[in-house]
């Protein structure tokens, strides 16, 4: 523990790892021996050329007690360069530098995040399972394979008992049941995303939309309502053909249709979400409150999603899960990404007291997630406490920071 009010900064890190090539960690360190750790996803070199070349030359020396302040400032060096809105790569580390800040806060507090940020409105909450398999096979650039991804399945032998993007694909009755046996009453599956690469989202057959829907005649047939089911479209479909996709579904019940199509065009998502009787979600593609703040005003959305490592960290979180209760809408942070950003969506979402639901993704959560941080939050019959150690309540394991493809990047003052 040490003095929340004199901190100054006295040198930043940025780290990334061969193995996980889409992820960047970001470590604050102070004059009182605190380090903070931030995370993001997607563009890693990217972001860490931003940290070391705009923000450390601001933060270092300062005070890292003033999380609001140098929130502001980060964000507001952005607008005239790179505009108000969006998740770019600067706005990925500003979200990571913000994390990190709040982890030192929390630390020097001696405090847990959703204690700081007002307490936790629960003692747990439920989670759903993203059904990915092991591998997070992000693409790196275009015309990457993306292995790992929706287009390809596992090859040979499963890594493990959590293979669930084969498993919803061939066996999603199988994979309901399993999760059910976990206390997992919610899942997350993406099986029409095939057919959106092969006509680039503009058509849907009859043929493969049957195909598609198989899945969900699968599950409700095996465990009937016991089990949710959440739709994710990855933003790949027209309008057309996203609204035949949801009458489709709506014999089905999914809790909700995330990412139908882009979220560039907030007058069409809300014609969308007039069309269906489901709710829509959205969406980790936002960036800033100010985007937030266009499809919650619209009625666009009936589940706002934020990404607490791309969105600007957790005082935009918290911002835009206020900013959803005015609405009467519920929250639930995203994570298909990294460990850090499960953790610290975590502590906003037991903050808020309109906290609907923590995705996970089970295959990443039980594994590789472990080989990268000390501690994750608990989950229990389906449902996860949140880290009550000071700050963050979890940091990289020596064992990471001792990989040999670890390439560390340091700014001091």
């Amino acid at each position: 523990m040490g003095d929340a009010r004199h901190m100054r900064i006295t040198a930043i890190d940025t780290i990334t790892a061969a193995q996980w090539p889409h992820l960047a960690w970001v470590r604050v360190h102070t004059d009182q021996g605190l380090v903070g750790l931030g995370e993001t996803s997607f563009h890693a070199e990217a972001v860490c050329g931003y940290v070391h070349e705009v923000a450390a030359p601001y933060l270092l020396g300062r005070d890292a007690g003033r999380i609001e302040l140098h929130h502001r400032t980060l964000q507001r060096s952005l607008m005239a360069l790179v505009g108000y809105q969006g998740s770019g790569a600067e706005i990925r580390a500003i979200s990571a530098i913000d994390i990190a800040l709040w982890d030192l806060l929390g630390q020097a507090a001696g405090m847990p995040i959703h204690a700081l940020l007002g307490g936790a409105c629960r003692d747990e909450i439920r989670v759903y399972n993203t059904c990915n398999g092991y591998r997070p096979g992000w693409k790196r650039r275009p015309g990457d394979p993306g292995e790992g991804y929706w287009r390809l399945l596992p090859a040979g032998r499963p890594e493990g008992p959590y293979e669930d993007l084969e498993g919803f694909i061939n066996r999603a009755d199988e994979l309901a049941e399993s999760l059910l046996a976990e206390g997992i009453g919610a899942m997350k599956i993406y099986p029409f995303n095939a057919a959106a690469e092969a006509s680039g989202g503009l058509h849907i057959s009859a043929a493969d939309l049957r195909v598609a829907l198989e899945p969900f005649r699968r599950v409700r047939a095996r465990v009937g309502d016991r089990i949710e089911i959440m739709v994710d479209f990855h933003a790949l479909w027209n309008l057309p053909q996203a609204r035949r996709i949801a009458r489709a579904l709506e014999e089905f019940e999914p809790s909700w249709l995330e990412d139908p199509i882009r979220m560039d065009n907030v007058d069409a998502l809300a014609d969308y979400a007039a069309s269906t009787r489901i709710p829509v979600c959205g969406s980790e593609t936002l960036g800033t409150r100010a985007e937030f703040r266009q499809v919650i005003e619209r009625r666009a959305v009936g589940v706002v999603m934020f990404d607490a490592a791309w969105v600007g960290g957790i005082s935009e979180a918290r911002k835009i899960a206020a900013m959803a209760e005015t609405q009467h809408l519920p929250v639930a942070p995203h994570d298909a990404t990294g460990p850090v950003t499960l953790v610290a969506g975590n502590h906003v979402v037991m903050n808020a007291p309109n906290g609907l639901v923590q995705e996970i993704v089970r295959s990443f959560y039980s594994t590789w997630y472990r080989d990268i941080v000390e501690e994750l939050p608990a989950i229990e019959r389906g449902m996860m406490k949140p880290l009550q150690g000071p700050g963050l309540g979890t940091r990289l394991s020596r064992r990471f920071l001792a990989r040999g493809d670890i390439a560390t990047r340091t700014s001091a003052a």
